[in-house]
């Protein structure tokens, strides 16, 4: 059974406009809050993405409380290493305690 060129057009115009009412019902939902987005912390961030050239980014990664960096967009990619904790910041200011001159 071949299908005529409209009843062809009138389908795909008929999926498009399915799919978009489906987009904008999701966009709606998210918007007035019955599909609210999930809050409080989150354990993935993206802490930095540097563009070493068209195909291949180096990005740092914040897993929980821990930075990973990651090279991204080659033949496959390669997790380079998990980043030192920051060390404790040392304060300039001389502290009280301490031997009595």
């Amino acid at each position: 059974m071949l299908l005529g060129f409209n009843t062809l057009m009138t389908a795909v115009a008929a999926l498009a406009g399915v799919l978009a009412l489906v987009w904008l019902g999701a966009r709606a939902a998210r918007l007035t809050g019955l599909a609210p987005r999930p809050v409080g912390p989150r354990i993935l961030t993206l802490q930095d993405a540097i563009a070493l050239d068209s195909r291949r980014r180096l990005l740092v990664v914040r897993c929980g409380t821990r930075d990973v960096v990651l090279l991204t967009g080659g033949g496959q990619d390669v997790v380079v290493g998990w980043l030192n904790q920051p060390s404790p910041v040392v304060s300039d200011q001389p502290s009280d305690v301490g031997p009595e001159a």
